[in-house]
């Protein structure tokens, strides 16, 4: 086998970890600040631009070095949205001006996170960076309802899914995933709630299917839904959810889970 040797980046050489005139790609993760990362603190507090997504918190953004420039690139799921050209624009500007740029995103950079997009950007420009992974919103949902992404016996994969792309609401393997004992973790699933429970159910699962729907996981604000596929769209209406949420397919709650079977013995008798 051949070793594929990568050259260090500029920022290894000089023992920052951004380089002036660089970018470097920060997952903030889902919202509480004492789950960042070390390193993406010590890039926070080297930067002289932070370039940020709507979804991430202040208290967190207030972790940034104090004469940092912040600035709100925000996108919102069918909503006002700053373009991604312009968020590359800015990206490559800033860079060219010889700053030390962090681009803050929420969760993870390499997770629905147009990571792709952005460095392709600057490799057309021949600009530096580096990325710093975060915790993405899956799993910090899963450890407040105490459940496992995986099981041995239940699950020998998982998926992790968008609720809509560029076009609308994403297409899926539906058929597989209603499969009893499946799992997956949707993003940006609110609003296409009503599209993947008929594609579901159309493709066989069962509407008792448990589903649990996170918003702001890991926040003070953490609101936990528990629910079924087939009473999704009533209970997610009745919540009225007005902050970024996970939807869980196929977890419940390790409690309400734990209680079900005792739930189903007293209804039967």
């Amino acid at each position: 086998m051949t070793d594929i040797l990568l050259p260090l980046p500029a920022s290894a050489v000089s023992g920052s970890l951004i380089a002036c005139g660089q970018v470097c790609f920060v997952g903030a993760g889902p919202g509480d600040a004492e789950l960042l990362t070390l390193k993406a603190l010590r890039a926070l507090s080297e930067a002289e631009v932070v370039i940020h997504d709507r979804l991430v918190s202040d208290d967190i953004l207030a972790l940034a070095n104090p004469a940092a420039l912040l600035v709100n690139a925000g996108k919102e799921g069918f909503g006002p949205s700053m373009s991604q050209e312009e968020i590359n624009r800015l990206l490559v500007l800033h860079a060219f001006s010889g700053a030390r740029v962090v681009r803050l995103k929420g969760g993870d950079p390499a997770i629905f996170g147009r990571l792709d997009e952005e460095i392709e950007a600057l490799d057309a420009e021949q600009i530096g960076w580096t990325v710093v992974p975060g915790i993405t919103a899956a799993s910090a949902s899963v450890a407040s309802i105490g459940q496992s992404l995986t099981k041995r016996g239940r699950n020998a994969n998982l998926r992790i899914l968008t609720g809509h792309d560029m076009k609308g609401f994403a297409d899926h393997d539906w058929r597989t995933l209603a499969r009893p004992g499946e799992v997956a973790a949707i993003y940006m699933g609110k609003k296409a709630a009503h599209f993947i429970q008929g594609r579901l159910m159309m493709h066989g699962a069962s509407p008792d299917t448990p589903v649990t729907l996170v918003e702001n996981a890991s926040r003070a604000d953490e609101r936990v839904i528990a629910t079924t596929l087939g009473a999704l769209v009533q209970d997610l209406s009745a919540a009225d959810l007005t902050g970024p949420a996970l939807t869980l397919f196929g977890l419940a709650p390790r409690a309400a889970a734990t209680a079900l079977p005792e739930i189903r013995k007293q209804e039967v008798s």
